[in-house]
């Protein structure tokens, strides 16, 4: 089936990372021409993830060995935008973490206090957690029956990896949740309207003139599209092509690598 591509050049461009530009540490056929190519033109190119398992520094360095250099300036994670949450509403919290060290780092480096005494706890926070174990979840149970709040950093059911995937943070949330009946009150990542503002903010762009692309319909597209931008669904990652036809969410055009992105070459 033929699926529409962009016939027009925009002037802002919104890149997801994992299985968009990349999977594992390889880039994705085309990426490196097709940003090269569109920062020549003077286009505006950041790139945005869910994946709050690496600091901004860390995606800044992982970019510059594949050949992608870009400012910490233009990288914006769920972990940056939590961190921004927490900021606004429960400054200086007690927080219990069920996430990995570059998330706790960042939250430390705000300001926050990170505890693991469920009585202290004023706000559980999930996240993509390679390192869940019962005590965690048991810990989590005990602080929201206690009365603390309950926030997300992802709604992702699974990270993709070369081979394959990893269970990412929608699964932690629906642990919680099985066992204590208290539903997470807000998700903060893609396609939440707290990444959209912080994407917009970050591209100093009205929306109609930027163009999101993403590995996925439920998070990268629907922001997109909610935020007033167009999207693009890249086949490179999390959607396979034959997810299409059904799917609620559709995108204004659909790519099989990231070149089709630029105008006459699809």
């Amino acid at each position: 089936m033929t699926y529409p591509t962009p016939s027009r050049f925009y002037r802002g461009y919104i890149f997801d990372l994992d299985g968009t530009v990349y999977l594992g540490d390889a880039l994705l056929p085309t990426v490196g021409d097709t940003i090269v190519a569109l920062r020549s033109r003077g286009c505006r190119t950041v790139f945005i993830s869910n994946n709050p398992t690496h600091t901004c520094q860390e995606y800044v360095a992982k970019l510059r060995r594949l050949g992608l250099p870009t400012p910490v300036e233009d990288i914006l994670t769920s972990s940056k935008v939590i961190v921004d949450f927490l900021s606004r509403r429960m400054p200086g919290a007690r927080l219990f973490v069920v996430g990995e060290k570059p998330l706790c780092d960042d939250l430390l480096a705000a300001g926050f206090h990170l505890v693991d005494d469920s009585s202290q706890v004023d706000a559980v926070i999930a996240s993509f957690d390679r390192t869940f174990v019962y005590r965690k979840l048991q810990i989590a149970f005990d602080a929201l029956r206690r009365g603390a709040h309950f926030f997300a950093t992802n709604p992702d059911r699974y990270c993709p990896v070369p081979g394959g995937g990893e269970p990412d943070c929608a699964a932690i949330i629906a642990a919680i949740e099985a066992c204590t009946s208290v539903k997470v009150e807000a998700v903060v990542g893609k396609p939440s309207r707290y990444m959209i503002e912080a994407a917009l903010n970050l591209m100093r762009l009205p929306a109609e003139d930027c163009l999101m692309t993403g590995d996925r319909l439920e998070t990268d597209v629907r922001m997109g599209l909610e935020a007033g931008m167009s999207a693009a669904l890249i086949l490179t990652g999390a959607t396979p092509e034959s997810a299409l036809a059904s799917a609620p969410v559709q995108p204004t055009y659909v790519l099989h690598k990231l070149d089709d992105l630029i105008p006459g070459n699809a």
